[in-house]
């Protein structure tokens, strides 16, 4: 039985690649926080280590001398300028940890999940993973971050880690209730502040999952894999979850100087609150930048699976219900 540590575990992605590590028979290791709930990992099967990506010393003794892959998952999203300095630490300094504990413990393979937002903003959209990673010249500090993580992953790879890169799109299903899933909230609750123009590429949660699974047999080392899927409109997004609510959401989408003014004022407000808001310029940014992904990559060597953007949204509807969330 191989042994799998996972980073990350306790998230929306990690949680899914949990469940199909352990449908493949693995030994899973999960890494949280003190404060971290480990409410669903206890429903696993699933030992549970106390410990941090930014701490080396605890990554030491949180990964089994005997560990054959590391899953390094954990990562911060936030497109909240007042989390810049801990997105900087968790997201660089903790991928460096993960990658010097991983060589350190001398496993087979790491599989480090970054994102689609390591590349930055290109205008000749959909790309390839052979694109340029413009990530670094990003004003969005989780772009940035992406990517400086994959320059940490490559020097461990220079150093001789066999590791590789998942770059995943927008990723929905089950156990979201903080990324895209917002969305549901947004519009259950009518706060709704506009439907953002743009195009995404949307992954099923369980695909993106596999994919991981796959990529610690099959994916080749240094080698970056995007996960994408369904490119749509974020019309076309809202519309299903307006269906799936039986709400009624806009038809057409709102102007960015009117997305950049109400980002504008949620920002102000943050300074009050001391929380992230629902909208914010950087996510404004994102959205005057959209991108597309090609993903025959993944298809053709991890065996992933392209699935219905409606199937995924119906899957993060029927969880978001069942936990309560939209009432």
């Amino acid at each position: 039985m191989a042994t799998a540590f996972v980073t990350g575990g306790t998230g929306f992605v990690g949680l899914n690649v949990i469940d199909q590590l352990l449908l493949g028979g693995h030994r899973v290791v999960a890494l949280h926080r003190p404060t971290s709930d480990v409410k669903r990992l206890k429903e696993r099967k699933v030992e549970l280590v106390v410990g941090a990506i930014t701490d080396r010393a605890s990554l030491d003794k949180a990964i089994p001398d005997a560990c054959d892959y590391v899953i390094h998952i954990a990562g911060n999203t936030s497109t909240w300028s007042g989390d810049r300095a801990v997105q900087t630490r968790d997201n660089v300094d903790g991928t460096r940890n993960v990658v010097d504990a991983a060589l350190a413990k001398k496993v087979q393979r790491m599989v480090h999940t970054s994102s689609v937002a390591a590349y930055g903003a290109h205008e000749n959209a959909p790309i390839d993973e052979s694109a340029p990673q413009r990530g670094k010249e990003s004003p969005v500090n989780y772009e940035r971050t992406k990517c400086l993580a994959e320059e940490e992953v490559r020097a461990g790879i220079a150093r001789g880690l066999d590791a590789v890169i998942l770059n995943p799109g927008h990723v929905i299903g089950r156990f979201d209730a903080h990324n895209w899933a917002r969305s549901f909230l947004l519009v259950h609750k009518g706060r709704l502040p506009g439907i953002p123009p743009g195009v995404g590429s949307f992954a099923d949660g369980d695909e993106v999952a596999k994919a991981h699974v796959t990529a610690l047999t099959k994916g080749r080392t240094g080698e970056n894999y995007f996960l994408g899927g369904i490119d749509a409109t974020y019309v076309e997004m809202f519309a299903i979850i307006g269906r799936l609510l039986g709400k009624k959401v806009p038809t057409k989408a709102a102007p960015l100087w009117l997305l950049s003014v109400a980002a504008s004022v949620m920002q102000f407000g943050s300074t009050f609150t001391g929380r992230a808001p629902d909208f914010t310029p950087e996510l404004v940014y994102l959205l005057k930048h959209p991108l597309t992904i090609k993903n025959d990559k993944a298809v053709r060597e991890l065996d992933y699976k392209i699935v219905p953007l409606e199937t995924m949204l119906t899957k993060c509807h029927e969880w978001l219900r069942a936990e309560g969330l939209l009432g």
